[in-house]
């Protein structure tokens, strides 16, 4: 094939925020498919949070990135060749690897879309691995009841977005967390949720006046001062879903690559008989990927269900883009479009 591969690479391991200089992108020559495999020219890449953890040594639930080698993420693309039966030239897919322009990647592995369901980059999105996430942590830990308060944390985000309409789909009382006025109008005025919190304000006083009952579900995608605020405002019987802490994913390397700031005071847990899990998608989400997009793509058809992307141009700008994600500075679900 005459086009070049434009790979972005790990050079080196960041030591607290990542910077540019932890980058290296570089051109290959386009990779040639195996048996039993596929050939993914990508169109768009994810960019997200866990990506942080991918860069470090530290103790995680995945195998880190080796230095020198693709960053890693998934990609949504067009099938250019294919050593596999059940893919042909043409067929647009879900499934491809990496920050880089071309993968190699087992026809297994792969999701075959119709373009005509939604948009492509949805499904590295709504309809992708942080839309499954919001499905599987939901159904599975947090169990959201009508008429009980949820409140979720990053309610702008990717997974935030997904969490806080699925829960008012289940007839809760949804307040959110973001950044700012314009994310916090988002929230409320595009997602439909009945509040959102500003995180920069004083959250302990906005919580109180929101959530006076205190909170049934929570969902939590930054920790720091942010959990600190919520936890001690859970009601008995509470469910806390622990799904990711982004304000620790810069703490200087140590044993945990979710970082090692101190937690709340955990005898609370017995007192109020809380439920604090966390979980990881991959663990068993992806078998329930069918019934998942069932749902989520009635819901898409018929409006109740709405998302926000941040496009960004080039691959070439993935670096500053991801270290901008990790300073809160996208607004919905970042995604590259690669060329």
């Amino acid at each position: 094939m005459a086009e070049s591969n434009l790979q972005v690479l790990l050079r080196r391991r960041p030591q607290g925020a990542p910077v540019p200089e932890d980058f290296e992108i570089v051109e290959t020559p386009a990779p040639e498919p195996a048996e039993g495999e596929v050939l993914v020219r990508a169109e768009y890449l994810s960019l997200d949070p866990y990506m942080r953890g991918r860069m470090s040594e530290a103790k995680s639930y995945a195998k880190p990135v080796e230095l020198g080698a693709v960053m890693e993420g998934r990609t949504a693309g067009t099938v250019v060749a294919s050593k596999a039966a059940s893919f042909k030239p043409g067929d647009v897919v879900a499934g491809g690897y990496g920050w880089q322009r071309f993968s190699c990647v087992k026809a297994a592995g792969l999701i075959k879309l119709d373009p005509s369901e939604a948009p492509l980059s949805a499904n590295l999105g709504v309809l992708g691995m942080p839309g499954l996430t919001a499905w599987v942590g939901l159904e599975d830990i947090g169990q959201p009841k009508a008429g009980e308060t949820m409140v979720v944390s990053a309610a702008s985000g990717a997974v935030g977005q997904v969490v806080g309409q699925i829960g008012k789909l289940r007839g809760c009382r949804v307040i959110g967390i973001a950044g700012g006025e314009r994310k916090c109008r988002y929230v409320t005025e595009e997602l439909g949720l009945d509040a959102c919190v500003d995180h920069r304000g004083d959250l302990a006083a906005q919580l109180d006046r929101h959530c006076p009952e205190g909170i049934d579900v929570y969902w939590e995608n930054v920790g720091g001062a942010v959990q600190a605020a919520v936890f001690p405002r859970l009601r008995d019987f509470a469910r806390m879903v622990m799904c990711g802490v982004i304000a620790q994913y810069n703490v200087a390397e140590g044993s945990d690559s979710f970082g090692g700031a101190p937690g709340p005071n955990l005898g609370a847990v017995v007192r109020k008989r809380l439920r604090i899990q966390g979980f990881i998608v991959s663990d068993n989400g992806w078998p329930r990927y069918p019934q998942f997009r069932r749902e989520m793509l009635g819901w898409m058809r018929d409006g109740r269900l709405r998302w926000r992307e941040d496009v960004v141009e080039g691959l070439r700008n993935a670096p500053e883009a991801f270290i901008g994600l990790l300073q809160g500075k996208n607004f919905g679900k970042l995604v590259v479009k690669v060329d």
